[in-house]
């Protein structure tokens, strides 16, 4: 892996204010054509509950603010609402992410008892694509009963969805069902080639596709300012072109700090492994990124000593972008920036510094009257968090797309019936901003080359 830490970085504390993502099991109810992870069955050693419970009071030792339980499925570990009592019981708080299969209005009662403060729904399409993307029939149905269960016993929830081409259409219709379900918040994340979505690369968004979903998702999130759902992207979605600070004002208006700033793996964000591997982001390559094993090492020892948990500290100094490569290393942003999600880069082409999902990039080439073109170059081995590898191309902005029945275009999205009188209107504003982006992007290019 690369790295790059000046001199300066020498020392580094002991302990970091920080949020902590705990994958607690493997084990899952559902079989997600994109799960990163390739969850299904557990791991054969798993972390013990007396192992979990001194890995809680090192996270609080070493400064760990806030847990979010994953899985696979969270609450198919038995000692789950152990882990999340003994969690709120060390001062941190304790939140959780769930795919909703299962979970009955007692459970729901057991979560809030237990000091679970929120919780996050994935949610990734209407009834027929999110069951066909999670596995199994009934899902999303489930997930939706589930919601109901949170908002009966007053538990706040958000949801989570991941944007590909199956999902993509259906944003309009998601909005819809999630704003009648009592959701709060709404984060969006790009589906990336890990795991077992790296063997079903064909519904990953080519990188012109942004051009279009960035102004219908910006659409849906001032929609969502004024009617109570925070539309808001994930690490891996946007960066620099018209609606970032929109999108990441997390429904503030005029925040001014609302852009992208860097990759935080490691700074503010960790994840841990249900085996005990310590990585800096919880979604970062396990073979690439890990940091140790807390059987082996202390926490706050892996946290400030290890290089996997430590490569973003150069952010600031002229090392930050010795790793770039690509459009990212001539780009007017790379200091700040440093290649946004190193998850992304490093999943699509096996090493980090050179992001292909990034809306200033495709701006900048359709203004050049160019797009890119990912193709996969190697397959992933089938292990839980791998990846392949991908070429890119660089075809012309015009050039057809062939018999590519998946290919994303505004033309294909799905609209709520009570918003079909305003349609047409909304279409025309988001094809003119699609234009506008381009000519504004292109008048920018000239300018600062002349």
């Amino acid at each position: 892996m690369e790295t790059a830490l000046s001199s300066s970085q020498s020392y580094r504390p002991r302990q970091r204010k920080c949020y902590a993502v705990w994958e607690i099991t493997l084990k899952c109810n559902l079989a997600c054509t994109h799960c990163g992870s390739r969850a299904g069955e557990a791991r054969t050693n798993e972390l013990s509950t007396a192992e979990a419970f001194d890995l809680v009071h090192q996270m609080a030792e070493a400064g760990i603010t806030e847990v979010t339980l994953i899985g696979g499925e969270a609450y198919l570990r038995k000692d789950w609402l152990e882990l999340a009592r003994e969690i709120v019981q060390a001062g941190m708080i304790c939140s959780m992410t769930t795919g909703g299969y299962g979970i009955s209005l007692t459970t729901a009662e057991r979560m809030q008892a237990a000091g679970i403060n929120q919780l996050s729904v994935s949610i990734d399409g209407m009834k027929a694509t999110h069951d066909k993307l999670r596995g199994k029939l009934d899902s999303w149905r489930q997930a939706f009963t589930t919601m109901q269960h949170l908002r009966t016993v007053g538990l706040p929830f958000g949801a989570n969805t991941q944007v590909n081409r199956l999902s993509a259409p259906e944003f309009p219709l998601i909005y819809e069902a999630l704003l009648q379900a009592g959701a709060q918040a709404w984060q969006i994340q790009m589906t990336v080639p890990m795991g077992n979505a790296a063997d079903n690369s064909a519904i990953l968004l080519q990188p012109a596709e942004l051009l279009s979903f960035h102004p219908l998702l910006a659409y849906l999130a001032q929609r969502g300012h004024h009617e109570g759902l925070i539309v808001q992207p994930g690490n891996n979605f946007g960066y620099y072109g018209p609606y970032d600070r929109l999108l990441r004002s997390f429904g503030r208006e005029n925040n001014e700090w609302a852009f992208w700033r860097g990759c935080s793996a490691g700074l503010a964000t960790i994840g841990i492994e249900a085996d005990g591997v310590i990585k800096a982001c919880p979604s970062l390559p396990t073979s690439a990124y890990s940091g140790g094993n807390i059987r082996d090492h202390a926490l706050a020892e892996i946290l400030t000593e290890r290089e996997e948990l430590t490569f973003n500290l150069s952010a600031g100094t002229s090392a930050a972008t010795d790793h770039l490569w690509g459009f990212c290393k001539t780009c007017d942003f790379a200091e700040l920036c440093r290649g946004a999600c190193n998850w992304t880069a490093h999943v699509f082409f096996d090493k980090r510094g050179n992001n292909p999902y990034c809306h200033h990039r495709s701006l900048v080439k359709a203004a050049h009257g160019v797009r890119e073109h990912l193709t996969m170059k190697r397959q992933a081995s089938g292990l839980p968090f791998d990846n392949g590898e991908f070429a890119i191309h660089e075809l012309a902005l015009d050039e057809s797309w062939g018999e590519d029945p998946w290919h994303f275009t505004l033309d294909q999205v799905q609209w709520p019936s009570a918003w079909q009188a305003d349609v047409p209107k909304i279409l025309e504003r988001l094809n003119n901003e699609i234009h506008h982006n381009i000519a504004n992007t292109r008048t920018a290019l000239a300018l600062a080359s002349g």
